[in-house]
Formats: C-alpha cells, structure tokens, sequence
C-alpha cells in the first residue's frame, strides 16, 4: 500500500506538471493541429501513467480519469471544443476540468444531488457485499453476476461522490450531472469526440440516416477499445476482444433500433415499457455475462477488489484512530 501511495505522488505530479504545460503553452498555439501535436506528448504520458501501479483501483482510476477523460477533452480542446473550452480562468479549474467531469454552476444546491441517506445505505450495502464474498463458494454463477454488477456500480458510485465531495469543496463547482450516474457519464465526452466528428464528415458522402448510423457505431467501437485498454490496465493480460464485441454488438443494435423507429409504420405502434424495459435489460445482462465479465473474472480481479478495499480499510482505520487520540 505504501509503495502504492508513492506511485501516486508520481503520477500527481506528473499529472499538475503537464496540464500546467497544456494551460501555459498550447493555449498560445493556434487551434488546429499545431496545438494537437503540442498535446500529444502529454496525451501518450497519459497512456503510461496507469502502469504505474499494481492495484486494480489506482489503475483503474488512473486509466478512467486520465487516459480516457483527460486525454479525449485535451485533444477537444486542441480545435477549440469540449469542456475545456472556453478556457478556464485559472490553473487549478483548468487541471479540475482536465481530469473530472465537472462544469461550474451558480447554484450549489443543484436538484442533481443525491440526498445523504441515500449514500449512506450505498456505503451500507456496500459493506455488506465486501462480506459476501466469504461465502462465493456457496453461490451460483448468477449470484455471482449479480454481486459483481452490484460492486462495480457500487464502487464507482461511492467514489465518484467522493470526489465530487473533493471538488465541491475545491472549486465551490458543481459536477456535471451524468457524474450521478457513471454508466452515463462517458456519452458527454464521446459525442463530440467522436459521433459529431463522424457523423459530419460520413454526411459529405452519403445520406444523414447512413452517417447517422456509422457514426453510432464509430462511438460504441472507440468506446470498446478504451474499455479493452482499460482491463488492459487493470488485468495486465493481453485483450481477447471480447469487450470491444461487446460494445460493438450494443453500437450495432443500437443504430438498427434508432433506423427502425424513423419507419413510418413502426412511429404508430410502440412497445409498452413493460415489455421493452425488461428486454433491454435481459439482454443487457446476456451480454454482460457472455463477453464483459469474463475477461474479468478470468485475470482474478474480483478477488482482488474486495481484498484490496479490505487491505485500504486496515492501513487507514489505526491511522484515524491514532489522528483521533
């Protein structure tokens, strides 16, 4: 764990060091890809920075705020679009804004906050669910399914009120509201990254109904290559592909059912909600368990989650006890 807490001074650090490069000197550089090209060096640092660690939580976090976020709004703000721009008036919201979701807001008392109690039964259930992992043996492998699904979600949720807690006392900053729900939160950066992008320019060559579906499918495909990157970075096993499968099974039915509810016949007949809701979630979890968790449950990461929020509580709780006395 210490070892672990001195890789991470590194890579902050490291991480101040080159955003303050980005906020200083590419801000003086036309907008273009002259300003592209100065990114780019701090965007391949970026790439590296998750492997300086061993745990599946500091590379995984690392991996999610810095080599997807961070890099893909850096390179939006080399043309002058994303959430960098306009720029932020000071270095440290130009850093905040580099590597969270977050947007300022007048109002800090935003309707998107989620009320205490309801963290605090998260944090709960949570706990409990650390504990359950004491009797897996017992359990089958849809139970096993639904803990891990749980944990994930859980475990993104309690951190990233965490760190909205960080900046909000910061920055006096409000995060975006998608940081409320994390499964959300990747469609703010992808779409201007990627779906306008290709969107607009597969318009110059055929119909919008066609760029609209090549460019739905171009998002969910950059989408999965990140996420194999990203197992990459906290399994250190080689990808299979099976995430990027995943995705781009999910881009491809996606883009069919945006291309079919455009049909005049299907417009005058819709699907009750008790119908499509549990369609869309049973196939959700089909696929899920089919080509998303086994990747992960090959590499052992879900023995070491637990074992390492276990291991964080143990270094932690005689520390507050000794700061407390």
């Amino acid at each position: 764990m210490e070892e672990e807490l001195k890789n991470f001074i590194k890579v902050l650090v490291s991480t101040i060091i080159s955003v303050s490069y980005c906020y200083y000197l590419s801000t003086r550089i036309k907008p273009g890809v002259i300003r592209l090209l100065s990114v780019l060096p701090v965007c391949v640092l970026f790439l590296l920075l998750p492997l300086f660690f061993s745990s599946v939580h500091f590379s995984g976090s690392a991996a999610f705020f810095f080599t997807w976020l961070a890099n893909f709004k850096l390179i939006l703000f080399s043309f002058d679009k994303g959430p960098l721009y306009p720029l932020p008036q000071t270095l440290s919201r130009f850093i905040y804004f580099t590597c969270f979701p977050i947007k300022s807001q007048h109002n800090p008392k935003s309707q998107n906050e989620i009320p205490k109690w309801v963290f605090a039964i998260k944090v709960i259930i949570f706990g409990v669910l650390l504990r359950m992992y004491d009797y897996k043996q017992h359990m089958s492998p849809t139970m096993l399914l639904i803990i891990y699904s749980l944990h994930i979600y859980l475990e993104l949720e309690i951190g990233l009120m965490l760190v909205k807690a960080l900046v909000f006392i910061s920055l006096e900053c409000d995060l975006e509201p998608q940081f409320n729900e994390p499964y959300f939160m990747v469609t703010a950066i992808l779409r201007p990254a990627v779906y306008d992008p290709v969107q607009r320019i597969a318009e110059w060559k055929m119909s919008s109904d066609h760029a609209r579906f090549l460019a739905v499918l171009a998002t969910f495909l950059v989408s999965g290559a990140v996420h194999e990157l990203i197992f990459f970075y906290i399994t250190h096993e080689m990808p299979t592909g099976e995430v990027t499968w995943f995705f781009v099974l999910h881009g491809v039915c996606t883009a069919v059912e945006v291309a079919v509810k455009k049909r005049t016949f299907i417009r005058r007949w819709k699907m009750s909600h008790m119908v499509s809701r549990p369609l869309t979630v049973g196939f959700v979890v089909l696929t899920t368990g089919w080509l998303f968790f086994p990747p992960l449950i090959r590499s052992g990461m879900f023995e070491k989650l637990p074992n390492e929020v276990l291991l964080c509580i143990d270094f932690v709780k005689p520390k507050l006890f000794n700061f407390g006395s």
